[in-house]
């Protein structure tokens, strides 16, 4: 089953006194790129957490957030009073200037990552262990989403690929009769001109010609190649491994096969077709690009 890359979710959790608050949110992206918003305590954590989400994914782009309803036992944060005091120091030169009151607001801190010291040791064990579940969960959330935007998505890709098998059954069916037609109407041009000039035919460069002609008018060989690729769109979308890439490429070569239909087959309802099966083709890679 195709996942879409967009997707969110969360995941509320407390026990053993460790309240969690996970948000998971993606969108669309060519690689894998994991934003990770942690609290100071838990920063020594990213590349542990990181192996557990990218079980869950492997292309968009992925913010994931944890709030902390208070710090565990036996975690704490260590604060540089040095900077921490520079920088309340130079508001307060600021607010003098200014002729302003300055009354610190010490909340401000928190956010502030360059004031806190890192960590040199890991929280204990069961609460990483704990940490980690929470992010499990709330991965589990997200990809849940992300699988019901993919059923969206893969039923909204079947009904085009159906409409353009569609479509390039018609082709199959109206391109020999292009070719024949093309054909007689040389032929008749010919004859028309023989007849005027009163020339003699000369039948080995006629059917030189008629040759040539037909062969520029085969498309057999590209609506065969673009049948197989329409079947090929299929069958990745059962697959669901890595489907977005692939599914990519091969509506790249869905369009090359239709614009050497297009160029090769100089009739006005063919070329209607043509922009039809394209402008359907555009709207196919369009949701392709939302597949993981």
């Amino acid at each position: 089953m195709p996942h879409s890359m967009t997707g969110f979710g969360r995941c509320l959790l407390e026990n053993d006194g460790l309240a969690q608050h996970w948000e998971v949110k993606s969108v669309n992206g060519r690689h894998l790129e994991i934003k990770w918003r942690l609290p100071v305590t838990m920063r020594g954590l990213e590349m542990r957490l990181e192996k557990t989400a990218r079980r869950f994914a492997a292309r968009g782009r992925i913010e994931i957030s944890l709030h902390l309803g208070a710090p565990p036992d036996g975690v704490a944060a260590s604060l540089d009073l040095k900077l921490a005091g520079a920088m309340l120091e130079s508001l307060q030169s600021l607010a003098r200037v200014r002729g302003d009151v300055f009354t610190p607001d010490y909340n401000a801190l928190l956010p502030v990552p360059q004031i806190w010291n890192k960590m040199d040791e890991e929280p204990d064990e069961s609460i990483v262990f704990r940490v980690e579940e929470g992010l499990t969960l709330a991965l589990e959330d997200w990809n849940e989403s992300r699988a019901a935007e993919g059923r969206l998505l893969e039923a909204d890709l079947l009904m085009r690929i159906e409409r353009l098998e569609n479509w390039t059954g018609v082709l199959t069916e109206r391109a020999p009769e292009i070719r024949e037609e093309r054909a007689e109407a040389l032929r008749e041009r010919i004859a028309e001109t023989l007849t005027l000039t009163a020339a003699e035919v000369d039948e080995n460069r006629l059917l030189q010609e008629m040759v040539i002609l037909a062969d520029r008018l085969d498309v057999s060989e590209e609506l065969t190649r673009l049948t197989a690729h329409l079947i090929r769109l299929r069958e990745l979308l059962r697959d669901g491994t890595d489907v977005g890439r692939r599914l990519d490429f091969t509506l790249q070569e869905c369009f090359r096969e239709i614009n050497t239909c297009g160029s090769k087959l100089p009739d006005v309802s063919i070329s209607r077709l043509v922009v039809d099966i394209k402008n359907e083709l555009e709207k196919c890679r369009e949701q392709a690009q939302n597949l993981e």
